[in-house]
């Protein structure tokens, strides 16, 4: 699908919004956390099934709503997700205010995953199918910085409306996503669906893409994974830290757990950058990404010291920044123009997939810190001997119109 019309800002302010929506169906709800602990009187294990049933289903219906995308149009997706994800929120509101019960909340956060599949992973595809040439990637980099800024704003964010009840940013999603899908509706253009891409292909596709990358993709899909389920499960960890041992609790609380995600969001921006034109550079910027993201969690299990711990995490943060544009960047160079939509959409499942796990796990192994943080430095640590001996940078970069190129390794000569 391609559109000869210029897009304009009001175009690229309502696709950005998109995936802001996306991140706060997570992030806003870690610093209220403890409350949600009181209401139900549960474990932290239990409540961080808040985040797990929202990721999980996200996780499982992102490559079917890519499918669905290239047949029925990119808007009509977003739009029907956005509805879906809004009434997700609706449905959480009512069944918090009635005091229906924990699993009945669960479940309906199960439907705002599904909402949540169908929005961020299928703006960035529309993204690049309503902006030219020569817009395109501004236009993609000024997305992935309000996914950025999002992450960063959803703690402070959350902890404002917990002021006026746990349960109020509830109704938060809603608000945000009926705007959302109408300036969509009003304001981006999208030409009429060409392709006609059945099942069957799509799946021969995805088998074809593994069995030509499969031994550096598969190790790509976990370094993602692995990275998210750090993150999030330091995020989880660092906010039932504030609150029960440090006693931090409303928007101090939301400002201290925005410290990972800030350095997460700068570090990002300025991989983005440095990598656009020295794509050479990728693999070491994983390998130094992984050791940021191991070497932290090492030395967490003895911290007492508030300032220290968030330091830490900071670094956790900085990690992950590392890591995640590099990998962004080489599955979407190394995989031509007509695949790359089922191989992203595949990577954003797995990347939700350690997003679901690690809140859980992290709150179930809470009274076990050394088994926790060293077996996730372990996996951490399995990632970066992976991605030494098999991840490899691109032989040739894909990009717009699928023209490629072959990357030449230029080896100084020295004098005999």
């Amino acid at each position: 699908m391609t559109t000869t019309k210029k897009a304009g800002w009001g175009t690229l302010l309502t696709l950005c919004s998109i995936p802001i929506i996306m991140v706060l169906g997570n992030s806003m709800l870690i610093p209220v956390f403890s409350s949600i602990q009181g209401v139900y009187e549960i474990s932290s294990s239990k409540v961080g099934l808040l985040i797990t049933l929202f990721s999980f289903p996200a996780a499982c219906m992102i490559p079917i709503a890519g499918f669905l995308a290239d047949r029925i149009g990119r808007k009509k997706v977003i739009i029907f997700s956005l509805i879906l994800y809004g009434l997700g929120g609706v449905l959480s509101g009512i069944v918090a205010i009635t005091n229906a019960g924990f699993s009945l909340l669960l479940w309906t956060r199960v439907v705002q995953g599904i909402g949540a599949a169908g929005t961020a992973p299928i703006a960035m595809v529309l993204t690049s199918d309503v902006f030219d040439k020569a817009e395109r990637s501004k236009a993609l980099g000024t997305i992935e910085a309000a996914n950025g800024m999002g992450k960063v704003l959803s703690p402070i964010l959350g902890s404002v409306i917990a002021l006026i009840s746990w349960y109020a940013m509830f109704f938060v999603f809603p608000v945000l996503c009926i705007p959302t899908a109408l300036a969509l509706i009003w304001l981006v253009k999208e030409q009429a669906v060409d392709d006609t891409t059945s099942l069957k292909t799509y799946l021969h596709q995805v088998k074809t893409n593994f069995q030509q990358h499969g031994r550096w993709l598969g190790v790509a899909f976990y370094v993602g994974a692995i990275t998210m389920f750090t993150m999030f499960g330091a995020l989880f960890a660092l906010s039932d830290a504030l609150e029960n041992s440090y006693g931090l609790t409303g928007i101090k609380k939301g400002l201290v757990l925005a410290v990972p995600l800030l350095a997460l969001c700068i570090t990002s921006f300025v991989t983005g950058r440095h990598i656009k034109d020295q794509i050479g550079k990728m693999k070491q910027m994983i390998l130094f990404g992984l050791f940021f993201l191991c070497l932290p969690l090492i030395v967490v299990p003895w911290v007492k010291n508030p300032y220290f711990l968030v330091a830490l995490f900071a670094l956790v943060g900085i990690g992950a920044g590392l890591v995640l544009p590099c990998l962004n960047m080489m599955i979407t160079s190394a995989i031509r123009l007509k695949e790359r939509g089922i191989i992203t959409s595949l990577y954003s499942s797995v990347r939700f997939f350690g997003v679901a796990l690690g809140p859980p796990i992290f709150g179930a192994l809470a009274d076990r810190p050394f088994l926790l943080y060293f077996g996730t430095a372990a996996f951490i640590g399995l990632a970066l001997l992976l991605s030494f001996f098999l991840i490899h940078r691109p032989q040739r970069i894909h990009g717009k119109e699928d023209r490629s190129r072959i990357l030449v390794v230029k080896k100084q000569l020295h004098p005999s």
